[in-house]
């Protein structure tokens, strides 16, 4: 079983029934503000999960679909991300009138 709590380590944000979270499908899920250094979701599917302001240092994405995830805040310094599928930040165009 894996827990996953938040930054401060109160919260249990969610309970897996899993040894791994390799090639786990945690789609949709949220993770805001959650404690995740040096977890290894290689091979996972990540579609539209809230990881807004986790931390996710060292943690090993490779090969994992983030399609559509929330990324916004989060600390990824030293992340994998070899292959990972990942969304292009959504640009907003600015409009200037003279």
């Amino acid at each position: 079983m894996i827990e996953i709590f938040d930054k401060k380590g109160f919260d249990c944000l969610l309970t897996i029934e899993a040894d791994s979270l390799k090639n786990i499908d945690l789609s949709g899920a949220v993770l805001r503000e959650a404690n995740l250094v040096q977890y290894d979701f290689t091979d996972a599917v990540l579609k539209d999960v809230d990881f807004q302001d986790a931390d996710l240092r060292l943690v090993n994405f490779t090969n994992a679909d983030l399609t559509g995830a929330n990324l916004t805040g989060a600390d990824m310094t030293g992340a994998i991300l070899e292959n990972a599928k990942i969304d292009k930040p959504k640009v907003i165009p600015i409009v200037i009138k003279s």
